[in-house]
């Protein structure tokens, strides 16, 4: 029998009875769902990640699928402020999010968070509207509709406008079989496939005794075989894969999508809390990232380039300071399946949400504090974790997909110069010091006496406000002056009004006007020479070009 895994995120505020929802609508319940943790039941509210699941029917539109039955996991994700790196771990392994909402609070802080982890991580929603037993009989419908108003009304500018709202009682069971039946209704067959490399996340390891360690979690991508040969990453351990059960049946394969306990010999579980498990060799541990960055909307603060952030991309977060640039060329790619390195990229302060509105293609380098091991194209969300968590503040920044890492160490000083070519615009402004002839003065100001000009020959330079365009030929003696070469010529109004200046210029030594008159009035007075070009961020040495 085909069976179809479908794994389900239950997401919202603490107390919101996602728990209580999980363990009505389950059947089976893996070793740690319904909050069995010791400090869940001390304090009260889900600490971690649970995992149960039921089995109905296919429903009718799809089955005329090559599955026969459903099962449906629910990965029951805590609703705590502090725990909100659990939960982004939580919902990038889900096909559907249930949103719980507690009716008689509505919409709370993590609610929103939510929200937005299931605009990123997933395409499918429903809301569940519960405990609704401790309405009023007699106001029940209309607190529902009120509700369910509110909320129509917050979901328009989410990718969600039209979503399911289902009103039931997780305690008193009301309603549950509407909730099932919609569940039924928006099932869809996820992108399962059983080739390329095995690669599993794993959220709970424990052992067994006589047995061996179990590693429980969900398979990212192919396929695994009892005796396949699987590396913990983070290790670099390789192990048997001894046994497998899916929600306590065995069984002999599993593919992606599926929601499984592998057991392995000679394997410590105190090494390995959460993690990646792969076919030896294919996943790498990274030290630097590059992602296309994607502004959350509701964050509301400019995103700064050269800041630290919260980077959590599976079930690991750590810190990482990002550099974003923007791809200004015409041919872009909208697939951000691959980072183009072939491109120029300039270097940019912030990310606005002006920015966000334009569509411009905003990348950034993911300088991580920790590595981690993680695959390309997977799922990465910057957040401000240490924002107060009373703060009615969005603490969830920006998102995107791994494009590419850096595995060396010392990347930054062995890859990146030769492979990212990362610019910074820069403008240096001097004066004329004298005009030589019709096609030639000299300068001063631009550089600093110590300064190799050499660097800057042949480099553009225009004269303002007229706009005349020359090149740096040649230094002029010791002290930082250069001799710029006008091809077409100065004409004749420039000579004019860098005479009338420097005539001023002597006029004021003598005149009786004060210091302060004199120097409010000389920068409008003087012509400037403007040099543009470009400093790059990357480079062992430092190169700039125009």
């Amino acid at each position: 029998m085909s069976i179809l895994n479908f794994n389900v995120g239950v997401l919202g505020h603490v107390d919101s009875g996602k728990t209580s929802l999980a363990k009505a609508l389950s059947t089976i319940a893996s070793t740690n769902a319904f909050d069995k943790n010791p400090q869940s039941q001390e304090r009260g509210i889900t600490l971690d990640l649970g995992f149960s699941s039921f089995t109905i029917d296919m429903p009718e539109h799809l089955k005329s699928s090559n599955y026969s039955q459903l099962q449906i996991t629910l990965v029951d994700c805590p609703g705590h402020a502090s725990l909100i790196r659990t939960i982004i771990g939580g919902a990038q392994i889900i096909d559907l999010m249930l949103l719980v909402i507690d009716i008689t609070k509505g919409i709370q802080t993590q609610t929103a968070e939510c929200l937005i982890i299931g605009e990123i991580t997933c395409d499918k929603m429903l809301v569940v509207l519960n405990k609704i037993d401790l309405i009023e009989e007699d106001q029940q419908q209309a607190t529902i509709d009120k509700m369910t108003k509110r909320l129509r009304k917050t979901f328009e500018s989410t990718k969600f406008p039209q979503t399911p709202i289902i009103p039931c009682s997780a305690v008193s069971s009301l309603n549950l079989n509407e909730l099932v039946s919609t569940l039924q209704q928006h099932v869809y067959i996820p992108h399962r496939s059983a080739t390329g490399p095995f690669i599993f996340s794993v959220d709970h390891c424990f052992s067994i005794r006589g047995q061996g360690t179990v590693m429980t979690g969900t398979v990212l991508s192919g396929s695994v075989r009892i005796n396949d040969f699987i590396e913990i990453v983070s290790l670099k351990e390789v192990r048997k894969v001894k046994s497998m059960q899916m929600f306590r049946k065995p069984i002999d394969r599993a593919i992606q999508g599926d929601r499984i306990g592998l057991c392995v010999t000679q394997f410590d579980p105190d090494k390995l809390e959460r993690g990646i498990v792969s076919t030896p060799g294919v996943i790498k541990i990274f030290h630097g990232l590059i992602i296309r960055v994607n502004k959350v909307k509701h964050f509301k603060h400019d995103i700064e380039s050269r800041t630290k952030f919260h980077i959590t991309c599976g079930h690991a977060t750590v810190m990482g300071k990002i550099v974003l640039f923007i791809d200004h060329s015409t041919e872009q790619n909208n697939n951000d399946d691959q980072f183009n390195y072939g491109k120029e990229y300039e270097a940019t302060d912030q990310y606005s949400s002006e920015d966000s509105s334009e569509n411009k293609h905003i990348y950034a380098l993911i300088e991580l504090e920790s590595p981690i091991a993680c695959q390309l194209q997977s799922i990465m969300i910057g957040s401000r974790l240490d924002t107060d968590i009373h703060a009615n503040t969005c603490r969830l920044a920006f998102y995107g997909h791994v494009l590419d890492g850096f595995i060396d160490t010392d990347y930054l000083n062995k890859e990146l110069p030769s492979k990212l070519r990362v610019y910074k615009r820069k403008e240096k402004v001097g004066f004329i010091d004298r005009v030589v002839d019709d096609q030639t003065i000299i300068g001063k100001d631009l550089f600093q006496k110590e300064t190799n000009i050499n660097t800057f020959v042949n480099f553009k330079v225009e004269l303002t406000p007229k706009g005349e365009q020359g090149f740096i030929e040649s230094s002029f003696g010791q002290s930082g002056k250069f001799k710029v070469r006008f091809m077409n010529g100065l004409s004749a109004e420039t000579k004019q009004l860098f005479n009338n200046a420097k005539g001023r210029k002597q006029q004021s030594k003598t005149a009786t006007t004060t210091d302060a008159d004199a120097e409010s009035n000389e920068p409008h007075e003087r012509m400037r020479i403007v040099l543009k070009f470009k400093k790059y961020l990357f480079q062992e040495k430092t190169v700039i070009s125009q």
